[in-house]
């Protein structure tokens, strides 16, 4: 072995294997307090022998002075006379924390406790290495700690300032190692809270609900003299009830710069009320400054309303208050705590203000009243307390305390509505539907309509009942203002647009409503409504009256609309290859005369075949597709007015069936509207049948192997076998014979659905499905008659069932076009890939072997190297007579 390397593996047992033992304790010199308990703790690590070791304790008034026993881990009877008793007591006691870890404790020190304590462990090591012992200072100084709390108010009004105050003192026995701190609580229902604490580093902390009032300066901390300190709690709210506590402690920094807590007293300052403002909280609304109860006030148009709010509480300079004015329990106009005054545009009033005039005074104002502006006036007050700074005499973040409403004052506006008769009448019915409606509302008898004053109408409309429903609701069908602009909701929108509805005014009291193109759903009922505008003083127009007619029936005798198709063959395909033409005709009753049709060209195989639609065409001639590929072959168009043209060229094998016209009948009574549905039918069928002597197909599937191996190339055979009267081959200069083949698979495990592998059109290009497995497929032509599946790298993923489809291509003898046969499905056949068991396991047991044999050496191999250098015995060394008696001291 090369020298080397010896002594780096010495090296590297060395520094991980030699240790010396180390003991610690508390770091110190420790200042405790007469009376509190003290903990001492001491450790040791990096030692050898058991893993629990034993601790002695104990005491010297000297650093080098002798030592009296206090307590041991080990030996009952350790202690000296002077520490038994109070070891017996429980007075002092010694915790094992863990196996290298115990804490010597003191319930209540003594002055005479001052002194140096030593922590020793007896050792238990091979070999002495390291220190056995630690000693730290206990400083023990008098409890001078004093905590003079003043008593509170012990009533306090929302909103206002509570002031705490507490003296924190003590006797400076170290003035350079004690600090003082001062900390008020709150005790409630839910238990004690800390507000806030000033010291020991000069630093404050608040509680968790009081963080956001101390930066916000409702909350504030004001030092006095002679430890003295006050702590100011602005605007006060119901959650500040409770008694209030006052905490001093002494604290010392030990080594590290840790704060200890040595001692700590606290006191109760006194429980503490708030009286909440909802108490005082009093709101009145007056119709004039001496009034002081509800009353009524009666009014005349184009007077002005004045209505007084006043507000009273106890803390009245404390809130801030956002009054708003009511009308029948709707909002008129409001002031909120900023000043800033906001009207209610949705509460159709007349032009309104409020002010305030002096402290807790808000006054209402209303000019020019009509009838609108009578009702139930009311005044609601919500008051606030500001939380945090308030700037630019804007409001801050207000709490709200309390809300109450006044008294109610009942307000009327004398004022005569005018009065007249409606008749309503029909000056034109229709006897069928598409004949014109006119309908004339006649105003009479008009009394009290106001000088300048002007009627509007609306027209609603009331369908007839159904049997065994509920009436339908009245829709409105469009309305006429008092400046004669038409106003309609969305059903009747396109027919008022385009003209074949008319609302009109015929005399300034007399309104006409017109219908030039009946609809079935115009039979019914209808009202016109009619109502009386005056001009305002400030010129706006208002409505001060409605009266409605009785209903008048609308009814007319409907037929049903009919629809009728026939459909006939105009050319037949006899051969495959040629063209097919067939002619739709539509013909109609009771429709009307805007007509259109939409027309589909459906198909169906046989009896009990699918129904697939071809092609279409809409009302407006917009021909669509659904097949494509055949998009070049397929032509429909409108020859007259129900007559359609359908034709259908190159016909093939798969093209015979069943074929007939779905029609629906659409009507419009403008050329611009949107086409509504009236009625469905279906034609007769015609067919297409036609013999094609062409060849006969088979297919097969063949595979050399049912099972390989991974990694293993499989193949399938696909062979197509021709009979009848067969066309040249396709390797013949004139392909008269092509294939569509197809591949499929289904998995072994994982269910029977069943997915394609990879295919190939008749021309020869392939395409491959995506796959969910690492091995590859490909797709030959043997023969002109035969196809192979090749599968590259086979997993066990691969193995299942497979299975080919072909669809044969001819050129058909009649007509010389290339015919497409159905699908032709072959059998299946079924593909397993063995797992190797051997050469999958070879290698990972060749390789686990050599590992193993290596772990072996180097063990071997470094136990040799502790046993010759770390663990040498020394006891043969001559040593002199001195030296041995040094050890057995030692």
């Amino acid at each position: 072995m090369e020298p080397g390397f010896l002594t780096l593996a010495f090296g590297l047992v060395f520094i991980g294997g030699c240790s010396a033992r180390v003991v610690t304790v508390s770091p110190g010199p420790l200042i405790r307090v007469e009376g509190q308990p003290v903990s001492i703790r001491c450790d040791v690590n990096d030692y050898g022998g058991p893993s629990e070791q034993d601790f002695d304790w104990e005491m010297s008034r000297d650093e080098t002075g002798p030592k009296s026993r206090i307590i041991s881990t080990f030996e009952s009877d350790f202690s000296d006379p002077l520490f038994s008793r109070r070891v017996a007591s429980g007075d002092i006691s010694v915790v094992r924390l863990q196996d290298n870890e115990a804490e010597l404790k003191i319930a209540e020190v003594k002055l005479t406790d001052a002194g140096f304590y030593l922590c020793r462990t007896p050792s238990t090591d091979p070999t002495t290495s390291g220190n056995y012992y630690a000693q730290v200072q206990l400083r023990v100084i008098p409890n001078t700690l004093k905590v003079s709390p003043q008593v509170p108010s012990p009533v306090v009004q929302e909103g206002h300032d509570l002031t705490l105050s507490c003296s924190v003192t003590r006797e400076l026995a170290f003035p350079s190692l004690t600090y003082l701190s001062v900390a008020w609580l709150v005790k409630t229902g839910g238990g004690s809270e800390e507000i806030l604490t000033f010291g020991p580093q000069r630093d404050v902390v608040t509680g968790q609900r009081f963080a956001r009032r101390y930066l916000d300066g409702d909350l504030r901390l004001v030092p006095g003299r002679n430890g003295t300190f006050e702590l100011v709690i602005s605007r006060v709210t119901a959650s500040d009830e409770g008694t209030y506590v006052c905490t001093g402690s002494e604290w010392t920094r030990e080594s590290g710069g840790k704060w200890t807590k040595i001692v700590e007293s606290s006191k109760e300052m006194g429980a503490v009320s708030v009286t909440p403002t909802n108490r005082s909280l009093n709101v009145k609304a007056s119709s004039s400054p001496s009034s002081q109860s509800s009353s009524s006030l009666l009014l005349s148009p184009g007077n002005t309303l004045t209505l007084l709010c006043r507000v009273s509480a106890d803390n009245l300079r404390a809130l801030s208050l956002e009054v708003t004015w009511l009308a029948d329990d709707r909002e008129i106009i409001t002031v909120n705590r900023s000043g800033v005054v906001s009207t209610n545009a949705a509460s159709k009033r007349g032009e309104a203000s409020l002010e305030k005039t002096g402290d807790g005074d808000y006054r209402l104002a209303v000019r020019d009243v009509s009838g609108r502006d009578g009702g139930i006036y009311t005044c609601r007050v919500q008051a606030f307390i500001e939380e945090g700074r308030i700037t630019g005499g804007g409001a801050g973040r207000g709490h709200k305390v309390a809300e109450k409403t006044s008294n109610p004052v009942t307000v009327k506006v004398t004022e005569i509505k005018p009065n007249f008769t409606l008749t309503l009448e029909a000056t034109m019915k229709p006897q069928k539907t598409g004949e014109p409606i006119e309908l004339s509302c006649d105003v009479t008898n008009i009394f009290q309509l106001p000088p300048g004053g002007r009627l509007g109408v609306r027209w609603e409309h009331i369908g007839l009942l159904d049997k065994g429903t509920n009436a339908p609701p009245p829709k409105l069908i469009g309305s006429l203002d008092a400046h004669g602009n038409l106003e309609s909701n969305s059903a009747y929108k396109d027919r008022l647009d385009s003209g074949v509805l008319g609302l009109s005014r015929a005399r300034p009291n007399k309104f006409k409503l017109r219908f030039l193109h009946t609809q079935k759903i115009d039979m019914g009922h209808y009202v016109c409504a009619v109502s009386a505008w005056s001009v305002s003083s400030q010129g706006e127009v208002v409505q001060v009256a409605e009266y409605k007619s009785s209903p008048l029936t609308v009814q007319w005798d409907t037929k049903s609309p009919t629809l009728n198709v026939a459909a006939k063959t105009i050319r037949h395909a006899s051969v495959g290859g040629a063209t097919f033409e067939m002619s739709c005709s539509a013909v109609t009753k009771n429709i009307g005369d805007w007509i259109g049709f939409a027309v589909y060209i459906q198909s169906q195989g046989g009896i009990e075949g699918s129904v697939k639609t071809i092609m279409s065409l809409s009302p407006d001639n917009v021909v669509q597709i659904t097949d494509l590929s055949r998009s070049d072959n397929l032509v429909l168009s409108k020859t007259g007015s129900g007559e359609f043209h359908f034709r259908l060229e190159g016909v093939q094998v798969s093209d015979k069936g069943y074929y007939w016209c779905n029609v629906t009948a659409f009507t419009k009574q403008q050329p611009d509207q949107s086409w509504t549905t009236v009625a469905t039918s279906e034609s007769n069928k015609v067919s297409i049948n036609f013999q094609e002597n062409g060849p006969s197909f088979s297919v097969k599937i063949h595979s050399d192997a049912s099972s390989v191996y991974p990694w293993e190339t499989a193949k399938m055979e696909c062979s197509v076998g021709v009979s009848g009267s067969s066309p040249k081959s396709a390797n013949s200069q004139t392909e008269e014979l092509a294939y569509e083949v197809r591949w499929f698979f289904t998995r072994l495990r994982g269910g029977p659905t069943t997915s394609p592998v990879v295919s190939v059109d008749r021309f020869g290009v392939a395409t491959k499905s995506i796959r969910n497995s690492s091995s590859d497929v490909s797709i030959e032509r043997k023969d002109p008659s035969t196809y192979v599946l090749n599968i590259f790298g086979t997993q066990d993923s691969d193995s299942g069932e497979y299975h080919c489809m072909v669809t044969p291509w001819y050129k058909s003898a009649s007509s010389g076009l290339w015919t497409q046969d159905r699908d032709y499905t072959s059998g299946k056949v079924f593909l397993s890939v063995k797992f190797a068991v051997w050469d999958s396991l070879k290698l990972p047991l060749l390789y686990g072997a050599s590992a193993s044999l290596g772990v072996g050496v180097f063990s071997l191999l470094l136990g040799l190297i502790c046993a010759r250098c770390c663990c040498r015995n020394t006891a043969h060394t001559p040593r002199s007579r001195s030296k041995l008696m040094d050890l057995e001291m030692d």
